[in-house]
Parts: C-alpha cells; sequence; structure tokens
C-alpha cells in the first residue's frame, strides 16, 4: 500500500445487485493497490444467455490492474476479465454480459468491450483524463460501431474516487519525501 493508511471503508451491505458486484470490483482494485499498481478493478456478470434467456447473475471473470507487475501495457482489469470471460463462456462474444469497473474505461479497454460487444458497463469513477464511456470520447456509445453497450455510471462513485485519490496522494508524497531526503 502506497499511502500506508487504511483502506476506506465501503458500505457493508450493499442496497442494489449494481453496488453487490461493484464491491467486488473494488475488492479486485484492492489487489493491484497491495502490489503497489493503479487499484482499479472490473468483474464480468453474466445475466443472460446467448438464446437471451435470463438467469441468475453471475461472476464468470474478474481482473485488476497489473501493468506495472507483468511490465505489459495490455495488463488493464477490463482486458484480463474479458479474456478470462472469453475462455469461461469458449467465445468471444460477450453479449448477456455486464461489466464492473471501479474507473471509467480508456480507449483501449472500451474498444475491447464494444468488440466483445457487451451489454452493459457500470462505472464507479469517471476519468477526467483518458475516459471513453463519456468524459472525454464515448466509445461506448458511438453510433457509428456495430455495437453500442448500455451505460450506469457512479455507482459507489465515493469509495472508488476516493481509492484512487488515496493512491495517487500517497505517490506524490513519496516522491516529495524522495526529493527531501
Amino acid at each position: 500500500m502506497i499511502s500506508g493508511k487504511k483502506q476506506p471503508k465501503i458500505a457493508a451491505k450493499p442496497r442494489t445487485p449494481d453496488e453487490r458486484f461493484m464491491l467486488e470490483a473494488i475488492r479486485q482494485a484492492k489487489k493491484a493497490l497491495a502490489l503497489g499498481e493503479t487499484p482499479i478493478g472490473c468483474v464480468i456478470v453474466q445475466t443472460r444467455t446467448y438464446d437471451g434467456e435470463e438467469i441468475e447473475p453471475r461472476i464468470i471473470a474478474r481482473g485488476y490492474n497489473r501493468r506495472n507487475t507483468e511490465k505489459n501495457p495490455l495488463a488493464h482489469a477490463e482486458i484480463t476479465a474479458i479474456r478470462k470471460a472469453a475462455k469461461v463462456l469458449g467465445d468471444w462474444r460477450l453479449e448477456g454480459c455486464t461489466l464492473y469497473v471501479t474507473l471509467e474505461p480508456c480507449p483501449m479497454c472500451a474498444g475491447a468491450i464494444v468488440q466483445a460487444r457487451m451489454d452493459r458497463v457500470v462505472i464507479g469513477a469517471m476519468n477526467a483524463k483518458a475516459g471513453s464511456a463519456g468524459s472525454i470520447l464515448n466509445l461506448l456509445q458511438e453510433p457509428r460501431f456495430n455495437h453500442q453497450a448500455e451505460i450506469t455510471e457512479g455507482v459507489l462513485r465515493e469509495p472508488c474516487s476516493r481509492m484512487m485519490s488515496e493512491f495517487f496522494a500517497g505517490i506524490r508524497r513519496a516522491r516529495k519525501e524522495k526529493r527531501e531526503a
């Protein structure tokens, strides 16, 4: 943990299914944080079959940021989870699935979500620097693409935003301490 602070408390009892699954994405983000990675976590939930039959929502994949750990620019939480979900379902098409992510997807991840034909994306915090689900661009709902995803933003925004803010504040503190030493 960069900041050396306690992890933020999150409501113990989620009120909605979106909150329940976002809490799991937050758990994934904490795994990234434990590695010193930017704390971004993701889960993919299957809600219906390819035939359109509604099913009990179930998590089929999890991912967290590992770019520095793997020395790989593709090791984003969403890409890892999409890869795992495709393997679980045995298909690259992730129709009938919802992706939950603690931070708004970047252009690469938004493109992968569109390519995977994900039904829906649920976002914790928006990303004013690289967000591609409405902050800078909206690749998820670009009408010229062959697929668009429904977007729900702001689910557990406060704990998702706080985790990011505290992480970057810790990095700035560490840099300042290093300069002063």
